[in-house]
């Protein structure tokens, strides 16, 4: 399996904002969810420009172990994310893929209702 999607969405996360192996999974819709998105960051080719450190686990926990734990630590704070012993704030710094954010999925939600009505 190529893993160049979950490459291009990472890369599309903005400095001082991260997203969840789950939320990357669910936008992704890969099969095994989080723990997919686990073994493709596992993966990531050094050298790339893969902002592999903006993916954190579930309610924000850095999840990496040593020595690259201490590297994800002072890369994020480098960006400006504040942690909390080894969590994010998530209600600061989490990011949403476009179309994916609680906002998309009401505005969908509405224009389901509103075709529906038009019916």
């Amino acid at each position: 399996m190529s893993w160049a999607p979950v490459y291009q969405l990472v890369q599309q996360i903005p400095r001082g904002r991260v997203i969840t192996y789950g939320a990357l999974a669910k936008a992704l819709r890969l099969r095994g969810g989080a723990r997919t998105a686990g073994r493709a960051m596992a993966a990531t080719p050094s050298g790339k420009g893969i902002p592999w450190h903006r993916v954190v686990g579930d309610r924000g926990k850095l999840l990496i172990r040593e020595p690259y734990a201490s590297l994800q630590r002072k890369l994020l704070q480098s960006e400006g994310v504040q942690l909390l012993e080894s969590r994010v704030d998530l209600k600061r710094h989490v990011w949403s893929p476009a179309g994916t954010g609680r906002q998309s999925v009401k505005l969908k939600t509405y224009r389901k209702r509103k075709a529906k009505r038009k019916h």
